[in-house]
């Protein structure tokens, strides 16, 4: 077999490279042209999804300011400031009149921004409080999306500390008010639900209490009760699950 010489096989070698190059050059231009066309639709998606208002409910004696890291997680997702919104409520009074008033700070939500629906971002013992507004008070209607965090939705034995208060008394499972927002459809509406909850929890006992049937349930690998307030990485996928 006669061998080629070693000036013909580089020629074929550059022959090849340049044809590569024209061919990797004319994919990347027809894909950044695709992409170039697509970007104008999922920026409207975006902007239209991070208009809606978001109201963030907190947990057995918290507040407003524990959600500052969660608003400014917000907020690097394309949220505006005047788009979230914080309900406070008695932690120590009935869920029954937490969740009633819940559903007048929505509606004041409403009204104030010109939005039709809002997404309701929770925490603890704000889980049980925002079940009772879109399951019994009808407030799916009005609500886009749920994010439950650590949210003690079946109950926490740990409610067993404070049972002097009846809101703990609701909270400790097997409860009537448990048995109102568990019984039946857990998800009802067309308002998209998701959890987050983890093992290492410590206050929401059973840790799976969480857990809601037709949610999108995530297991968060190792965090604590607390620790989600200030957990960037979790508030990211949260913000990012109610612009989807």
């Amino acid at each position: 077999m006669r061998r080629r010489s070693p000036r013909r096989l580089l020629g074929v070698l550059a022959a090849f490279t340049v044809a590569f190059s024209l061919f990797s050059s004319a994919s990347t231009a027809g894909a950044a042209g695709t992409a170039a066309k697509a970007a104008p639709a999922a920026s409207e998606a975006a902007a239209l999804s991070t208009s809606t208002p978001v109201v963030f409910v907190h947990g057995y004696t918290g507040n407003a300011s524990n959600w500052v890291t969660a608003k400014s997680v917000f907020q690097l997702n394309g949220w505006s400031s005047s788009k979230l919104f914080t309900y406070d409520y008695n932690s120590y009074g009935n869920n029954v009149t937490n969740a009633q008033g819940l559903a007048s700070f929505v509606n004041s939500v409403k009204s104030q921004t010109g939005a039709s629906k809002v997404a309701i971002v929770n925490h603890s013992m704000g889980g049980l409080v925002s079940q009772y507004y879109l399951k019994v008070l009808g407030g799916n209607t009005s609500v886009s999306h749920l994010a439950s965090i650590a949210g003690a939705n079946h109950g926490t034995t740990f409610a067993s500390a404070c049972l002097i208060y009846v809101t703990c008394q609701q909270m400790y499972p097997g409860s009537s008010y448990i048995s109102q927002i568990t019984s039946g459809d857990e998800t009802p509406g067309a308002t998209k639900y998701a959890t987050w909850y983890s093992a290492c929890d410590g206050v929401i006992l059973p840790y799976t209490s969480t857990k809601l049937d037709g949610a999108t349930n995530n297991n968060v690998a190792c965090q604590t009760h607390i620790g989600y307030l200030t957990d960037t990485i979790t508030l990211g996928a949260i913000a990012r699950f109610v612009a989807s």
